[in-house]
């Protein structure tokens, strides 16, 4: 039994090609989990009608308030040996269940299971999310989506599968910071998860103006700053050896300031002339070369340009520096 989990507020001119695509998949054993985050338009009434006609579709109230209430709701009424989440807004390919299944059947414990998207939209799909896809296809298709946790998010949040023992492992939907499929990531990499590779294009992932991850405030910029460098302070920073920041833009500043505010020593650095010898926020920054002088250290980089995170990847390098053990690409 796969459990699918889909929290949902005013989606009711997307939710019927949703669960449509759940009602086509080719694997059937299934029970689908739908909470209503207090919607005001007709999304419960169109949920409803589904649930009369197969009782495979349950539907529930938020117990709270937001996604994270919902998926616990959700959660605490599934029964399903599998669980995955859905966004009511989006489509499944007709195989994704049992696709996504079979991989873990084949693996057994300790795996997830995740799957390659695709992004379409009334409107076109701008470069940026063209790109962020084109990125997290290439890390799925070869299974590295964790050697790059720091730069975004790795794991399309309504796109993964696992076992429900895995799943109690890493804290399930019992997380409380947001973004939260951001946060389910990292614990999905803090217990040690295998990432099944997938050739597979078995999600289609919607966007509009109006999707939460454009709108809410949980899905800011800051957010994501905050959770990168909760996890890395964690699980990979390691205090016996310096920190260094690279970057004074906005993510180097706040990265900085966080920094600060933990009381946690770092060096601070950049390629600005107008910025080096400079104080900000009382911590003056130096070339980036002075790297070079520093014992064993460990950076976080938050450059944002391509061209320079080459150069800056090529340099450390040059150091015989390692990714995910010596630097790390916050952007």
């Amino acid at each position: 039994m796969i459990s699918i989990i889909i929290p949902f507020k005013n989606t009711a001119h997307y939710l019927p090609e949703c669960l449509d695509s759940i009602l086509h998949q080719s694997y059937e054993q299934w029970e689908v989990l739908a909470v209503d985050d207090h919607s005001d338009d007709s999304s419960v009434e169109v949920l409803k009608k589904y649930t009369n006609q197969d009782s495979r579709f349950k539907v529930f109230v938020n117990k709270g308030s937001g996604i994270i209430p919902a998926l616990q709701t959700a959660y605490e009424q599934s029964i399903g040996d599998y669980v995955t989440r859905m966004d009511s807004d989006d489509i499944m390919q007709s195989r994704r269940l049992e696709i996504m299944l079979d991989g873990l059947k084949d693996k057994g414990m300790g795996y997830l299971s995740v799957g390659q998207v695709s992004y379409f939209s009334e409107l076109g799909i701008s470069n940026g999310y063209a790109r962020y896809e084109k990125w997290l296809n290439q890390l799925t298709a070869a299974g590295k989506n964790f050697s790059e946790i720091y730069k975004e998010c790795v794991i399309p949040s309504p796109c993964w599968m696992v076992h429900r023992t895995d799943f109690e492992t890493c804290g399930a939907f019992y997380g409380d910071r947001y973004p939260e499929d951001y946060d389910l990531t990292f614990r999905f990499y803090e217990h040690g998860l295998q990432i099944i590779p997938c050739q597979d294009k078995i999600h289609f992932w919607r966007d509009y103006d109006s999707r939460t991850s454009r709108t809410h405030e949980h899905y800011a910029q800051n957010y994501f700053l905050d959770i990168k460098l909760h996890y890395f302070l964690n699980l990979d920073y390691d205090h016996n050896r310096p920190l260094v920041v690279w970057g004074a833009g906005f993510k180097g500043k706040t990265i900085a300031k966080r920094l600060i505010e933990k009381q946690i020593e770092f060096v601070w650095l950049c390629d600005n002339p107008n910025k080096i010898d400079k104080k900000i926020y009382g911590h003056e920054l130096s070339h980036y070369t002075q790297l070079k002088a520093l014992h064993n250290p460990q950076s976080i980089i938050t450059v944002a340009n391509g061209q320079a995170q080459i150069e800056i990847r090529n340099f450390l390098k040059s150091l015989n520096q390692e990714p995910m053990l010596d630097f790390y690409f916050f952007c």
